[in-house]
């Protein structure tokens, strides 16, 4: 009797459902690093290198615990390159009696998990993964019914269900729910912004750089220098650094934009939550431990546990709830090619150069480079935004489509037609004026509304709420948007119009094959 249990790359968690109540005598993990996975869009070097160091540190804890681990590296002869065709050969090489998995967090892989019963002739156990706080059939019978699935609402049930900052009454702490009106100030100047915690590659992360380096070479991103947590033992620590050095100013400044500095006072615990390598449950106590030795305020804290048992998991049951239609909507009818200047960051835009030169380097944007600066460009410019989530889960090394599509198609890019975002996150050049340092030493005048000099953002904002006029204009949220535009003579909404359509016209779309298209 062997029980063979296939590991993915994002379920690298000693507690995970398969791994337990398992003799592990007649078990057989199986970990998988194959071509399909790296390149079904061409993923960041930085995010292939993450995953494949992570994957590799975890099956030697694995066996350092007693497992027996049969680990397919990427250039392993036979290696057929995908999950299934793996999963198969295993089956064959263990003589396996059984298969235990935990559901894949993207519905392909699903689907590809759904068929192995019927490609290996043996019985397959499909575990939920229970490493989210909110199970999935939970989320539908939250969602089901409802005229409206809106994030507030069902994170104050998340915080009923886990006593996360709730009174012994049942009160939110504080007595409100949301503390964002108080996460809105810009740093001033001279302010020290504490760096994450940086770990040196070993021999193991070394050996994938190098891997990498030749494998992927023509892959989006800077692969080195290379300093991200690939083990739990370095995700804790990150964890407590960002809990000591950041977490106490992260509330009010999580909204800036300073040139420079990348990380401000976010932390890259994202990454380690998607891998598995940090729960979020525990990181949320840790967050909350600090608000209760008065070492982190309460605005910080609760806006940080937001991030993570409101945003993480509602956009997880939205994805789920609303797959594979998710994946095509696009209800404001956008078709415009994604621009190159989203590859290069060759753009006069500083405000764009920035985010997207930091993402090139880092593999990570915080949330608001994401969706008001990179996100908002795309979506005032009519951006196809099957186009713009395929960018998005190819940069950012905390991507995973489970996660970043609902963002981007439904947040972001409003293609969902409202079904997460009440309206459409949209600004003019003031917004990333008021929340940045980019506006100054840009090529456009942010003051300028139109014409030659001018920032895009101004006239492309106002051409958005002009061409989405008939959807948009009874929207309770917009209602003063179009107060104002009314009030413009038709001679200022045609310079706006013109404006834009003139700027628009200067954008060159991005080489086909950049995201989807697999490396040779």
């Amino acid at each position: 009797m062997t029980m063979l249990i296939p590991v993915l790359g994002d379920q690298l968690s000693p507690t995970l459902a398969s791994l337990r109540d398992v003799d592990r005598a007649q078990a057989v993990v199986l970990m998988m690093e194959v071509w399909d996975e790296a390149t079904y869009v061409r993923h960041h070097k930085k995010k292939i290198a993450l995953i494949f160091a992570a994957m590799r540190h975890f099956a030697a804890e694995l066996r350092g615990d007693g497992w027996t681990v049969d680990y397919v590296a990427l250039d392993a002869p036979g290696n057929t390159h995908s999950f299934t065709g793996e999963v198969a050969r295993a089956a064959k090489r263990h003589a396996a009696t059984a298969i235990r998995t935990v559901a894949g967090g993207e519905y392909r892989v699903r689907q590809a998990q759904d068929g192995w019963a019927a490609q290996t002739g043996l019985p397959v156990d499909i575990l939920e993964d229970d490493r989210f706080v909110c199970p999935l059939p939970d989320f539908y019978a939250w969602a089901q019914g409802r005229r409206e699935q809106r994030m507030e609402y069902f994170y104050r049930d998340m915080r009923r269900r886990t006593g996360l900052l709730m009174t012994a009454d049942g009160q939110p702490e504080g007595g409100k729910w949301n503390y964002d009106h108080d996460n809105r100030d810009t740093p001033p100047r001279g302010v020290n912004y504490p760096a994450p915690e940086r770990f040196a590659p070993d021999a193991i992360t070394s050996e994938v750089l190098a891997l990498v380096a030749q494998r992927f070479a023509g892959h989006f991103g800077d692969l080195e220098p290379f300093a991200l947590p690939v083990t739990r033992a370095q995700a804790l620590v990150a964890l407590e650094h960002f809990i000591a050095a950041a977490l106490p100013d992260f509330g009010r400044y999580q909204d800036a934009m300073i040139a420079g500095q990348d990380y401000l006072f976010h932390s890259s615990l994202s990454l380690c939550l998607n891998l598995g390598l940090l729960g979020p449950i525990e990181v949320c106590e840790a967050a909350v431990a600090a608000y209760a030795r008065g070492d982190a305020p309460l605005n910080a804290v609760e806006g940080f546990v937001r991030q993570i048992i409101g945003w993480r998991e509602y956009m997880r049951g939205m994805y789920w709830w609303d797959m594979p239609r998710l994946a095509t909507r696009n209800a404001l009818d956008a078709h415009r090619p994604l621009p190159d200047f989203y590859w290069t960051g060759d753009t006069g835009m500083r405000c764009l150069a920035e985010s997207v030169g930091q993402t090139k380097r880092e593999a990570y944007a915080h949330h608001i480079q994401r969706l008001m600066v990179l996100g908002n460009f795309a979506l005032l410019a009519g951006i196809d935004p099957q186009a713009v989530s395929d960018w998005y889960l190819v940069v950012y090394f905390d991507a995973y489509e489970w996660v970043e599509m609902p963002n981007v198609i439904g947040m972001s890019q409003f293609a969902d037609g409202g079904a997460i975002a009440s309206k459409p996150y949209v600004s003019s050049g003031a917004y990333i004026d008021r929340m940045s340092d980019y506006c100054g030493r840009c090529r456009y005048d942010v003051k300028k509304k139109t014409g030659e000099g001018a920032c895009p953002f101004n006239a492309l904002y106002w051409d958005f709420l002009a061409r989405h006029e008939k959807r948009f204009a009874g929207n309770a949220r917009m209602r003063n948007m179009y107060g104002t535009w009314g009030r413009f003579s038709p001679e200022k909404q045609a310079e706006y119009r013109e404006s834009a359509a003139a700027f628009l016209d200067t954008l060159t779309p991005a080489a086909e094959g950049w995201a989807r298209q697999p490396a040779a």
